[in-house]
């Protein structure tokens, strides 16, 4: 894991974008990684947030191995945000 990005254990579902919405901290900056419903559903099944959220709990550290990846590629949307596919 690259020191200078951290990944506080601070995850939340957030109906309105139907994802899971988790922080990341990279050189002194906050910011915001997130996975959608669908791509949860996909990748552990689930049908329900909580569920969803103990698929993330459980696969934390590959969710934020592919984060940190993207972080590191500058591969965030126009809104700034990191989206696991």
């Amino acid at each position: 894991m690259n020191q200078a990005i951290q990944f506080p254990e601070r995850e939340e579902w957030v109906e309105a974008k139907a994802a899971i919405c988790f922080p990341a901290l990279a050189h002194g900056m906050q910011l915001t990684c997130a996975i959608s419903r669908a791509s949860l559903a996909r990748r552990f099944g689930g049908d329900t947030p909580g569920e969803w959220m103990a698929a993330f709990q459980a696969n934390r550290w590959d969710l934020e191995d592919e984060a940190e990846q993207m972080i590191a590629h500058q591969q965030d949307d126009d809104q700034g945000w990191f989206w696991l596919s």
